[in-house]
């Protein structure tokens, strides 16, 4: 029998709780505490996967099965060889399941133990989502990592309805688990990279098993050989659901750590609480989260919030902030938050951040990115998006660093002091 994982993680430095580590997956080395940007619709917005992969080396981005699943469709995308080829991305993939999207549909959306039925936002029609047909859109999409179906609750629910939204997770937990386990035996992954696997299979032979990844263009980056230890299956994370109740909390985590996943994930926060609640939530249940795996706290957040959640014990982050405030004119710098729209920059020959060594900040002015975005010029959009993911992944390739060298202390504080100190 089998028995290899599809991921392995490793905890390679600490600093406190902050901690550095290397996640394998089928696709490739990420490591943490990492920023994972946002490719709601199969493309991160605003940026090519050529910038995405040689300058700013993100490891991962994400796909959202929700936009996906309604719009171009499952069949064209299973047609066109699953999401990695069908995007021209060949690097790991992370997608959601769903739940949080359709939970943000409020009145058009009627929860029921089966699943969640309601309205596509994109034609009106009535569609049904429920923990199988999530874990079926997403070995359709082909993403290394999935994401379990879950509810999630307002930030402001009262006990009573968290726990009942806390009861009905962990029922669809076992259910995606159930359903995610059956669709790897059978094996209707699209994102596989050629690998079978009989049961009688030697670990010394999966290497030999790898197929080369269809469609890639020529000149397309490597994929890199799948390490040993790995069966070249999808992973599955769990969620940690409760809204602001602490007691709800642990008691997700211990229900759905009972299940077993590959990583652990905190959901249902940056929903309308206050900030104090998201890290009293963290606080509580971060360093409960197993050790042996990644942790994920989603859709979470600013710089800042980044660093104060890897100092609680956290791996993982996603956010859409970089792109969409960058499409709004809005850029992340070493010295805090700067609006181009603001008529101080329409001389300003300085660069977005004097400290940053992004393409965009050794090229362009701000007075020219002022000039562009005055003007509705679409490049205003993509150069500011550029900037912003530089910012994130340069910012988080420094937290790593720190770590490592038994610094993140002293980073952390200096990089709040000149966020805080900033006169621009």
């Amino acid at each position: 029998m089998v028995t290899m994982p599809p991921i392995t993680f490793s905890v390679v430095a600490r600093d406190g709780h902050a901690r550095a580590g290397i996640l394998n997956t089928r696709r490739g080395i990420i490591e943490t505490p990492v920023f994972m940007p946002v490719g709601t619709a199969g493309t991160v917005k605003a940026t090519r996967f050529e910038a995405l992969e040689e300058e700013l080396d993100a490891r991962i981005i994400l796909g959202n099965t929700y936009h996906l699943w309604l719009r171009p469709g499952i069949d064209i995308i299973r047609a066109c060889g699953g999401l990695h080829k069908f995007i021209g991305w060949h690097r790991p993939l992370l997608t959601d399941s769903g739940g949080f999207q359709v939970w943000s549909l409020g009145a058009l959306r009627k929860i029921s133990e089966e699943g969640t039925e309601f309205r596509s936002h994109v034609d009106g029609s009535l569609r049904f989502l429920s923990p199988e047909v999530s874990m079926e859109v997403q070995a359709a999409l082909g993403s290394d990592i999935v994401m379990v179906f879950d509810e999630c609750a307002p930030g402001k629910a009262t006990h009573d309805q968290a726990q009942a939204s806390l009861e009905l997770t962990a029922r669809w937990a076992k259910r995606s688990r159930e359903r995610f386990d059956q669709l790897q035996r059978e094996g209707p992954d699209m994102g596989s990279l050629g690998i079978t696997l009989p049961e009688d299979t030697s670990v010394g032979t999966i290497a030999d098993n790898i197929a080369p990844q269809p469609g890639c263009p020529a000149g397309a980056p490597a994929i890199p050989a799948l390490p040993e230890e790995l069966t070249g299956a999808q992973a599955l994370f769990g969620i940690v659901q409760g809204a602001a109740h602490r007691d709800l909390r642990r008691e997700s985590l211990e229900r759905t750590v009972e299940i077993g996943f590959d990583g652990y994930a905190i959901g249902g926060l940056s929903v309308g609480e206050e900030k104090s609640v998201m890290w009293d939530v963290v606080d509580e249940v971060s360093l409960l989260m197993p050790p042996d795996r990644p942790r994920y706290l989603m859709g979470v957040g600013t710089p800042e919030d980044l660093i104060a959640a890897v100092a609680r014990g956290i791996d993982m982050f996603d956010c859409v902030l970089p792109t969409r405030n960058g499409r709004t004119g809005q850029a992340f710098t070493s010295r805090g938050k700067l609006n181009v729209k603001n008529v101080q920059w329409t001389e300003d020959q300085r660069p977005l951040d004097e400290s940053c060594r992004c393409s965009v900040c050794q090229r362009h002015s701000r007075a020219y990115l002022r000039h562009l975005h005055q003007t509705g010029e679409m490049l205003a959009g993509i150069l500011l998006t550029h900037h912003n993911l530089a910012f994130f992944l340069d910012t988080m390739r420094r937290v790593r660093q720190s770590i490592r060298s038994g610094d993140f202390p002293k980073f952390r504080r200096e990089f709040i002091e000149r966020l805080s100190a900033s006169g621009e």
